[in-house]
């Protein structure tokens, strides 16, 4: 991922060109993933949520989920190589990767309930799968921020390295990857997918959901706030519709 200007967060474009280059390397033997400058990926791109258009919001959202299946779908391993922040979508990329790899500088934590949005792709339900369900709602509702080595505690992530040795020990694992047989890593890696396949149902009616909201107040007044960096001020419960 290459927008460093905005923590490479993706928008619609990034979701097509992972997809395209995946399909264009299904005989590849393993994938990296990785980000450009001081972060990893900061999430969807929140710019067009302060005055969304629907259509293209839409598209973006559903892309996620299309990127999501590309990646548990595809053939061979696929490796998040964390080089630094992953927040929101960034960490639900991070989830749905077959194994991560971080530096000590890395971060993880989901965004969504304080910008107007909600990590109904990964981070309310995969994510529990590895690090448990009271944590992965801590992880949801409260949008801290976990370090690498906590990450790696909790089950989140493989292994943490120091910054200049990122690259180098990601490929000393895709030349253990590539020692492999390949017919058997796809048979290992389609079985191992029976969580995300189980709860890709709920991921598609929350998306749903998450749609129909879309242009909301609290998604706008979220949006407004983060680009604005100042603290949200969401309307009151008793002023949402019945």
């Amino acid at each position: 991922m290459n927008r460093p200007e905005r923590m490479n967060a993706y928008d619609r474009e990034t979701i097509d060109c992972i997809i395209a280059e995946l399909r264009a390397n299904m005989d590849a033997g393993v994938v990296v993933i990785t980000g450009t400058g001081k972060a990893f990926c900061a999430g969807g791109y929140l710019a067009d949520l302060a005055n969304p258009d629907f259509w293209e919001l839409r598209s973006m959202f559903t892309g996620s989920l299309e990127l999501f299946d590309a990646l548990r779908n595809a053939p061979m391993p696929v490796i998040a190589a964390v080089n630094g922040g992953a927040f929101g979508g960034g960490n639900e990329l991070v989830v749905m990767c077959d194994l991560a790899i971080a530096s000590e500088s890395a971060q993880f934590g989901q965004t969504g309930v304080k910008v107007g949005s909600a990590p109904v792709l990964g981070g309310t339900n995969l994510l529990a799968m590895g690090i448990g369900e009271k944590k992965a709602k801590e992880v949801s509702f409260l949008c801290r921020k976990y370090s690498a080595r906590e990450a790696m505690d909790l089950g989140w992530i493989n292994k943490v390295v120091p910054d200049n040795q990122l690259e180098a020990e990601v490929n000393s694992w895709c030349e253990e990857i590539l020692a492999m047989s390949p017919r058997y890593l796809e048979v290992a890696k389609a079985s191992s997918n029976v969580m995300y396949h189980q709860m890709r149902d709920n991921m598609v009616q929350s998306l749903g959901a998450l749609i129909q909201a879309i242009g909301s107040p609290d998604m706008r007044e979220g949006a407004s706030a983060f680009m604005e960096k100042r603290k949200p001020q969401f309307p009151p419960r008793d002023t949402m519709p019945s």
